[in-house]
């Protein structure tokens, strides 16, 4: 039934109302665009779990616990994104307000689609849809040799990693008969398959920022605009993992997981070592977050390779706390860099500048750091116990050490917020759109790190649902 697919029917219809604002605006509604669109967004954020579960397109797409619970993540990042994008839209591209905020609303669009897709065919057709406006996106600034660097690298990387997806669907077709995720599942195992699956894997860890794939990461963070980047940094994990998640499909029931089980591992623990060690030199607080960003891409690859529901609950949950706290960090670096720019030395005195402003980036940074009691430590804590609890103790103490690792560069950041002397004592200017953004992420990180139960249960409901539903359950 199309009303299962609700979500992307709401996004859809939010960008084309955005497009027809943008053709033909009334006065003074030049910045209505990006209310309009975090509101369209709201309504479907709200409505998710609205429709009627079950399948459409014939069986391509599927509406279950583990969709809703993707799509909400990815509307979440998108209304923050947006309302957090009005103040620089307008500011740094005026006249162009319309296409920026149509984009963003088409990338997650793709987004919503890529969480329920059950077709090798729509799954890929979802995933281009997610990755081309953000090539746009990541170039709208239109300022120069960096920016058009930044640009080129996400575009050439998000081509070969098209190109590794189509190719590797083509052997699984080859190898099932069909593009429809239950047949992959029925399939014997195979050399065809391995090597099939295996190129699916290396396309959609791009997504990811995963080593070795990760190459696009640092330089298109530090020259994109801000708002995007920090929708950048944490929508497209979210649809990485779905994707990767609804490939490999019900715990232990197909063959993905044990062609996949060494290279996930090996992706893993190169991601989580390569991502901490490269952020510690950075004096760029944007590229500081980038190659956190890999790491914390590495730490999601610990729970996804363990295989169970309950690990895939992990990867929820260790999302939600992400998207948060990195969107958040984000803002706070576009509301900072501004006015002084991305160097350490901006953020020397924040303190004292702007209480408000040091303080959330303060508790942003130590979700992303993993401090209690804050999101990103029950993020950690769930995905190490569940990690433990499978037996995989060295991986558990690899990533303890990396995030104390992690801790020694986020406190860079921190030393300069609260210990050094500002040059510039006179107080940040922040937007209004952009201080509701920064706090809607901070009661984000605030209320899952007091209230981490409810978000547990949720995100563990979505991982059962999809062991019942999804694509390879016919394998068990």
């Amino acid at each position: 039934m199309i009303a299962t697919a609700l979500v992307p029917i709401l996004v859809a219809a939010t960008a084309l109302l955005v497009l027809v604002a943008d053709i033909a605006p009334a006065p003074g509604t030049t910045r209505g665009v990006g209310a309009l669109s975090a509101a369209g967004l709201a309504l479907a954020f709200v409505l998710a779990d609205a429709g009627p579960v079950g399948e459409a397109f014939h069986g391509a797409w599927s509406n279950d616990g583990f969709t809703v619970f993707v799509q909400r993540l990815v509307l979440l990042a998108g209304i923050v994104a947006a309302i957090g994008s009005i103040d620089h839209a307008d500011r740094v591209f005026p006249r162009r307000q319309g296409e920026y905020f149509f984009l963003l609303l088409a990338s997650i669009l793709g987004m919503t689609l890529l969480a329920g897709a059950r077709d090798l065919v729509l799954l890929i057709v979802a995933f281009e849809l997610m990755s081309i406006p953000q090539y746009v996106l990541a170039a709208i600034h239109k300022d120069g040799a960096r920016g058009a660097e930044g640009a080129t690298k996400l575009y050439l990387t998000g081509s070969i990693s098209a190109g590794l997806t189509i190719y590797g669907a083509s052997f699984l077709v080859g190898v099932a008969g069909s593009t429809s995720l239950d047949a992959v599942a029925a399939a014997a195992a195979s050399p065809m398959l391995a090597l099939g699956l295996l190129l699916m894997l290396a396309g959609l860890a791009y997504k990811l920022g995963a080593v070795p794939f990760h190459a696009w990461v640092p330089d298109t963070y530090q020259v994109a605009p801000a708002p995007f980047v920090a929708f950048l940094s944490v929508a497209p994990k979210v649809a990485g993992m779905a994707a990767l998640i609804r490939l490999r499909g019900a715990p232990e029931s197909g063959p993905a997981q044990e062609l996949w089980g060494p290279a996930v591992l090996v992706i893993c623990v190169l991601t989580l070592l390569l991502g901490n060690v490269l952020a510690i030199p950075q004096t760029s607080v944007r590229r500081l977050l980038a190659w956190s960003g890999i790491g914390h891409a590495g730490l999601l690859l610990v729970p996804f390779y363990l295989d169970s529901d309950v690990g895939n609950g992990a990867v929820l949950f260790y999302l939600a706390t992400y998207v948060v706290a990195g969107l958040g960090a984000f803002l706070v670096v576009e509301a900072v860099g501004a006015s002084a720019g991305d160097e350490l030395p901006a953020w020397n005195g924040l303190a004292r500048r702007s209480p408000g402003l040091a303080l959330a980036m303060l508790l942003f940074l130590l979700s992303l750091g993993g401090i209690p009691f804050v999101a990103g430590f029950w993020g950690k804590t769930f995905l190490f116990q569940t990690a433990w609890m499978a037996g995989e103790v060295w991986l558990v103490l690899l990533g303890a050490l990396l995030t104390v690792v992690g801790l020694f560069y986020y406190l860079k950041v921190a030393r300069a917020i609260y210990v050094e002397p500002a040059a510039d004592p006179s107080p940040v200017t922040v937007g209004t759109p952009t201080r509701i953004a920064i706090a809607l992420a901070l009661i984000g990180v605030v209320a899952m790190g007091l209230l981490p139960g409810p978000l547990w249960d949720a995100a563990q409901a979505g991982a059962q649902a999809l062991g019942s539903t999804g694509p390879l359950a016919a394998g068990r």
